[in-house]
């Protein structure tokens, strides 16, 4: 160590050197490998001080996101180079009622709103219009979460939550215990429907109490929440009585190819995953196993809808074929 009485200045000198740190004098002040885990350069800088003596030793926790010198490195997403910070504090967690309220608040703050924009229509619309934003908001969030901030859910299930990822169930957890009570108080959806609900409160309740799990957690919503934008424009269309158009058949073919693509494929491969992993807890897997059956049964009523509209429009354009010959003289419709 340096003998010098005011606080040394340092410099990496690179993992070629055995990630020694030095002081201006020459020597060896102290290796770099409890700072290897501090992806960010800044984290780095920060730890090394509040070893040095230079900062406070309780500044490091609340500066790198309560990170400890002798816990172990943090998974990091491989699409980039993000230091994922470790579990939150058990202090945090009397917060996250307060969190889950307020979005609940939130939402039916929105709904209220939407109520009152659109008294034209019916409250169904409203609803939808809220499902519609919680839909969008979830994808891209979720979308964000797994595949930039990290950790990758197929690579690390189970690994402990960080504050994004809690946020982000926060926000649907509100969601879904609004819409639960909107479809029990109202009575429009059958009991599958309330199933799949129950199972992602309890899922998402399951992952925050435990401090875990999140990021696969975080996954099922990405998957669930990526088709919901177009089961909601289908509905609207419905509604305004554009359904039967190219528009309509564009939405149900995207919609058909992302749930089988994500939610039958992709959550395949993520079961697989969970499952495989001794880290998530028993119950964890129990729920993904769940809401992949779940998934399942709307994917036989969507290849039954899928088959009966497909029949439809082939019977159709058979009948066109069939009738244009005799419908059509010197290029006029005969009548009837």
């Amino acid at each position: 160590m340096c003998n010098r009485k005011k606080a040394p200045s340092f410099f990496f000198l690179g993992k070629d050197r055995n990630n020694f740190f030095k002081c201006r004098c020459g020597k060896h002040l102290e290796m770099l490998a409890p700072f290897c885990r501090y992806r960010c350069p800044s984290s780095r800088l920060i730890a090394l001080f509040c070893r040095s003596g230079i900062l406070p030793a309780g500044f490091l926790p609340y500066f790198a996101g309560q990170v400890s010198f002798q816990q172990a490195p943090q998974p990091v997403s491989p699409f980039c180079h993000i230091r994922i910070p470790p579990a939150l504090p058990r202090l945090m967690l009397f917060a996250l009622p307060l969190r889950v309220a307020c979005s609940l608040l939130a939402w039916l703050s929105l709904y209220a709103w939407f109520c009152h924009r659109y008294k034209h229509r019916s409250y169904e619309w409203s609803c939808r219009l809220v499902t519609l934003t919680h839909g969008i908001l979830a994808t891209c969030l979720s979308a964000y979460i797994g595949f930039i901030d990290g950790p990758w859910p197929l690579s690390h299930p189970g690994s402990p939550n960080t504050t994004l990822q809690v946020h982000g169930l926060c926000l649907s957890l509100g969601y879904f215990l609004f819409d639960l009570c909107w479809c029990v108080y109202f009575q429009t959806e059958g009991a599958l429907m309330l199933a799949h609900h129950l199972v992602s409160i309890l899922g998402i309740t399951a992952s925050l109490a435990l401090g875990e799990s999140a990021a696969e957690v975080n996954a099922v919503i990405f998957g669930s929440e990526i088709t919901n934008p177009l089961l909601q424009a289908r509905w609207f269309l419905k509604e305004t009585g554009c359904y039967h158009s190219l528009t309509g058949d564009v939405v149900d073919f995207f919609f058909v190819v992302l749930f089988t693509g994500v939610r039958i494929g992709v959550g395949a491969w993520l079961m697989y995953c969970e499952l495989a992993s001794p880290k998530p807890r028993w119950y964890i897997k129990l729920g993904g196993v769940i809401m992949y059956a779940v998934s399942w049964v709307f994917m036989v009523s969507i290849c039954c809808f899928a088959r009966r509209k497909s029949m439809k429009k082939y019977h159709a354009w058979r009948s066109r074929r069939s009738e244009e010959p005799y419908l059509k003289t010197n290029g006029h419709l005969k009548n009837h």
